[in-house]
């Protein structure tokens, strides 16, 4: 694997598979929204290109090179009240398949497209590569079927196949609304963040550790499989907070129980990494505490 493409390459585990791809001297090519305004995300070198196109536009891109592994991770609309907006996740799943033939047209040998954990649905084991699948969300449902579809897609061409089913990553390019990037700027400011009863078990992954796995993926990964992707660790969401909270703020006080579960709320979510780790010879280097020190400048 020499030289890779990644959509969606401004995002938080877009650009750490960019950094991570070229410290590894492969070549990386970023298709980028036109109107982005996080470019300063991507590293800086010389073996790393940008193409400006939006994902409606990916149907009649025309880039001249050829490329050994397509890394497809732009979704439109993935929070909030929109991830249950029917027409746009169907977009979504259609604008999944424009990219699969956007990497056959690119001569890419490998596809490997994002899913979701709530392509899982409610869990209440680890998750492994055979666990059925039941999404509730339109977000969770579109992604399983962007999956499905690419897969079959992916044969009907002639490209290998895999699908990553991401938990939960962090990194200091979060979204500021998230539960770390929300705790961490509370408590660094002073005030004392309200958080629901917290009582999800939960697997975190450091956004550096998810793009090591992307890259393996892309190198060793079994055609066709589906890889569920965290650190294979779990706690109770209280106890990260109170890890956060024991870094950054000591004498600070966590008030639980002042916020509403979401609907859609999993209780439980683990990853199963033996599979990933077995397959490709990847596994998680990167602590919660590192992690957290990464984000704040420690």
């Amino acid at each position: 694997m020499n030289k890779i493409v990644i959509t969606g390459a401004t995002g938080m585990i877009g650009s750490a598979i960019a950094r991570c791809a070229l410290e590894q001297g492969i070549d990386v090519l970023c298709i980028i929204r036109k109107d982005s305004k996080r470019l300063d995300n991507l590293p800086k070198a010389d073996r790393l290109k940008t193409v400006y196109a939006d994902i409606a536009e990916y149907a009649k891109l025309d880039i001249q090179d050829n490329y050994d592994v397509f890394f497809h991770l732009a979704w439109e609309k993935t929070s909030g009240a929109s991830r249950d907006d029917i027409d746009i996740q169907v977009t979504n799943i259609q604008y999944t398949m424009d990219a699969v033939r956007l990497a056959k047209r690119l001569g890419c040998k490998k596809f490997i497209g994002a899913g979701s954990q709530a392509e899982y649905g409610i869990v209440t084991e680890p998750l492994k590569s055979s666990t059925p699948v039941n999404p509730e969300s339109g977000y969770g449902i579109a992604k399983y079927a962007a999956g499905m579809l690419s897969r079959l897609l992916c044969t009907q061409l002639g490209l290998q196949f895999n699908w990553v089913r991401i938990l939960s990553v962090y990194g200091p390019l979060d979204g500021a609304h998230t539960l770390i990037m929300y705790a961490i700027h509370e408590l660094q400011t002073g005030r004392l963040p309200e958080f629901t009863k917290c009582e999800q078990i939960w697997d975190y992954l450091y956004c550096d550790d998810a793009a090591r796995a992307f890259i393996a993926i892309g190198k060793n990964g079994v055609d066709g499989k589906s890889y569920p992707l965290g650190s294979g660790n779990k706690k109770r969401l209280s106890e990260y907070l109170e890890i956060m909270r024991d870094i950054i703020a000591p004498d600070k006080a966590l008030q639980f129980g002042k916020k509403e579960y979401y609907p859609h709320q999993p209780m439980y979510l683990c990853a199963d990494i033996s599979d990933i780790t077995n397959e490709t010879g990847w596994k998680p280097e990167i602590s919660f505490e590192e992690g957290v020190k990464k984000i704040i400048g420690r």
